[in-house]
């Protein structure tokens, strides 16, 4: 039986997604945007740190499929009280993107709120940020909320799990030329858990499957598999991986590099863990680019400032 390869599958999605465009009707299109929409800024829970202090999560749902908006820390992009700038993304992937950033609170905040500001496209939206019980978050309500779990279950693979590990090999500030490519390494290590469900490639009798498949969860569904993906986080161009990466936000389309679309695998990890990539920008800033390793129910974070000249 042939196997195909992501590569393959990325053509046999191409044609899946316009056969469904086309038949697609004019009310579903019409609830959908491209661009010119706001973005929500989401409060995802609260964890408790070792020293005593506490970690407030945020996300965001950006409500354009294609627009990504950059908004500078200021007046549009601001946290209160205190301090406007908590280490949030100026720039915005597409579509709902959980847990993305975090913010250290004192062990003494209480019942105070931390507000997060956004203001997109004329639009202004506010998320706000408690201790309140019902925010507690732990590493199942993550696993559940970003669909490695069904709703409401668990296992005892899942409760084992731990987040897979980033390693920026090298400084962590780095320079480089408009145009110039610059190659960074990155160390993932995982415990193997929880167990990929799908492997990186496919034999054409299984992909006709899952092509006809319905849908089977009324929540959000992602692929367990260890991916890298580097992505622009703040700077005012844009940046270009290379070998492309799996995005991190929930591209639910069968056509989508994402492992909440539908005929997504899992990409084959390098052996020693080390992963190369090589990127270009196209105008002169301060950027950081954001590296998050995920086993699909875990994640772990990495970040690189690069001071680009002309």
């Amino acid at each position: 039986m042939s196997k195909l390869s992501s590569e393959a599958i990325s053509r046999v999605n191409a044609l899946l997604i316009a056969v469904f465009l086309l038949s697609a009707s004019s009310a579903v299109i019409a609830d959908t945007f491209q661009h010119g929409q706001h973005i929500e800024p989401a409060y995802e829970g609260w964890r408790p740190n070792g020293d005593g202090t506490f970690s407030f999560m945020f996300g965001y749902m950006n409500e354009n499929w294609t627009e990504q908006p950059d908004v500078e820390i200021g007046d549009n992009n601001s946290f209160s009280p205190g301090n406007a700038d908590r280490g949030q993304p100026t720039h915005f992937l597409p579509r709902r993107n959980r847990f993305t950033f975090e913010v250290v609170v004192p062990s003494d905040w209480g019942e105070r709120e931390l507000i997060w500001t956004l203001k997109v496209n004329g639009v202004e939206r506010k998320a706000y940020a408690t201790l309140k019980a019902d925010y507690l978050v732990d590493n199942m309500v993550i696993a559940s909320e970003t669909g490695s779990l069904g709703p409401g279950t668990s296992s005892p693979e899942s409760r084992s799990n731990t987040a897979p590990t980033v390693t920026i090999q090298g400084d962590d500030i780095r320079t480089a030329q408009v145009g110039e490519e610059m190659t960074f390494v990155t160390q993932v290590v995982d415990d193997g858990l929880p167990v990929a469900r799908r492997e990186s490639t496919i034999d054409a009798d299984a992909l006709k499957r899952r092509m006809m498949r319905p849908p089977t969860r009324i929540t959000v569904g992602k692929v367990n598999g260890l991916f890298l993906s580097w992505n622009k986080y703040r700077g005012p161009g844009n940046v270009t991986f290379d070998p492309p990466m799996p995005k991190p936000w929930e591209d639910t389309r069968t056509s989508a590099n994402s492992p909440w679309g539908a005929l997504w695998l899992p990409p084959e990890p390098p052996e020693d863990g080390f992963y190369e990539v090589t990127v270009t920008f196209d105008e002169p800033g301060t950027y950081v680019l954001w590296g998050r390793a995920d086993d699909g129910g875990l994640y772990h974070d990495g970040y690189i400032t690069v001071n680009v000249s002309e």
